[in-house]
């Protein structure tokens, strides 16, 4: 039976996952991310449909980040209509991702409207690639699997999803085809990092489909992040100015509140600072995280839900509940740190911070997550002395600064570190994806080191024959 492999996304760059694996006359779709980077690029990529949606018959979401599950609704206009296997913390969470995404371009539909018309110019004829109305058909194709259940998703194609470790829900899926088993990283997580449990070792494979997001870097201990998130905030706080932390609302939010809710008991923080969470969808996936504490580390568990109710509320956090209440904090010079999403500053109410406040000497713009290219995060993370936001060109004034001990995804050597259980005797291949060109071929010469017979880079829309 032949298998292939064939990738819409996420290859020789990082977002925008879309896999194809075709056995036989069937063909499973895994994760369908939306784009990001240069906006005309990106637009043009999420709105194009490579292959036939109406011809998936089954798909698998790894996770609930954008550029894993965005694209979804694109599809489910243009005819897709197969199940989506996913845990049930995922789909919950896509459910959200999706309807924020379909709020963010109509309102950013709009928002330009406006604005060529104040500028007496003509409708620049921006339409969201999907709105509101297209979400719940693409949620109601959801179908939860639990952590190691062996699911039969189609006639003699068996899946099995395990814990990645990298945000909540999140998974490796493993397929059975015969005697063959085929899986893919999704986004790999790391151990030792607060809230969810280590990446969990999917057993013996034939083939491996790794990200490669940091192939090329070695993260920071996250407990060097602890003591610099104090210094940094009680610094801020000092001078009079606001942190801005561009984060994800899924999965960076929630380690960072968790982080400063530690601090904060330990007496590292001043009392009365105030911590505001600026994102709708933020609120909305902490809720989920509230709902499934069984995914929880053992330290978790113990630090916080054996001694508090909620590990992701405290008295000095607050949740912001309105548009009119976040233009207000954006004005504002009071010192606070300020959680707002997207976490690679290309649209949300981060930009507005930003916008706000990036001029300002006395501000700290705190950056804790990866950055791809061509956002305004990476332009920041490069300390570039202008940025433009919304089309206008701002000075950089701001403290910038960069801290990667947050990152979710596995570094280089935690990368190597997980596939050492694996049989060289069985391993054929391994598939690099979900990664920049430094990153992709730095990862492949170290996985080539450990002994793995092929390592493929793979190319975009490129079949590889398994």
């Amino acid at each position: 039976m032949k298998i292939s492999l064939t990738s819409y996304g996420a290859a020789r760059e990082v977002t925008g996952s879309r896999h194809l694996l075709t056995v036989g006359g069937k063909r499973i779709l895994i994760d369908c991310g939306f784009f990001q980077g240069k906006r005309k690029e990106s637009e043009a990529k999420n709105r194009e449909v490579p292959f036939d949606p109406a011809s998936i018959d089954a798909a698998v979401l790894t996770h609930g980040h954008l550029d894993h599950c965005g694209g979804y609704p694109v599809l489910g206009k243009n005819g897709f209509k197969a199940p989506i296997f996913a845990t049930a913390p995922t789909a919950e969470i896509a459910g959200i991702v999706m309807a924020d995404c379909a709020h963010i371009q109509e309102g950013d539909a709009r928002w330009l409207k406006k604005k060529a018309a104040k500028k007496g110019l003509p409708d620049p004829g921006i339409e969201p690639l999907y709105d509101h109305e297209d979400v719940p058909p693409i949620v109601k194709l959801m179908r939860p699997v639990r952590y190691g259940a062996r699911t039969e998703i189609l006639p003699g194609i068996f899946l099995t999803l395990t814990d990645a470790g990298h945000i909540l829900g999140s998974a490796m899926a493993v397929f059975e085809i015969g005697d063959v088993r085929f899986g893919f990283s999704g986004d790999l997580g790391r151990c030792h990092m607060p809230i969810l449990r280590d990446p969990q070792f999917p057993g013996q494979l034939d083939h491996f489909v790794c990200e490669s997001t940091y192939g090329n870097r070695v993260h920071d201990e996250f407990a060097t992040a602890e003591n610099e998130v104090a210094e940094i905030v009680s610094e801020s706080w000092k001078r009079g100015g606001k942190v801005l932390i561009p984060a994800f609302a899924i999965g960076r939010t929630q380690e960072i509140v968790w982080l400063l809710h530690r601090l904060v008991d330990e007496g590292r923080l001043p009392a009365d600072i105030e911590i505001w969470v600026d994102s709708p969808m933020g609120m909305n996936v902490t809720e989920v995280f509230r709902k499934h504490p069984e995914c929880y580390d053992e330290e978790t568990k113990q630090a916080f839900t054996d001694h508090h109710e909620n590990p992701f509320g405290f008295s000095q956090l607050r949740y912001v509940k309105d548009v009119m209440e976040s233009k207000a904090l954006s004005q504002s010079n009071k010192p606070a740190v300020v959680i707002a999403s997207s976490g690679m500053c290309e649209s949300g109410r981060i930009c507005h911070h930003l916008a706000a406040q990036v001029g300002n000497p006395a501000t700290t713009v705190m950056l804790v997550g990866y950055m791809a290219e061509h956002t305004l995060g990476r332009a920041l993370a490069e300390k570039r002395p202008y940025v433009r936001i919304y089309g206008e060109e701002y000075a950089v004034k701001s403290r910038l600064k960069n801290m990667n001990a947050f990152s979710a995804h596995a570094d280089s050597r935690e990368t190597i570190d997980f596939m050492k259980p694996f049989d060289r005797s069985r391993l054929k291949n391994v598939f690099l994806v979900h990664g920049e060109t430094p990153a992709l071929e730095a990862l492949r010469e170290k996985v080539g080191a450990t002994g793995v017979k092929q390592v493929t880079i793979v190319e975009p829309r490129t079949e590889y024959e398994v």
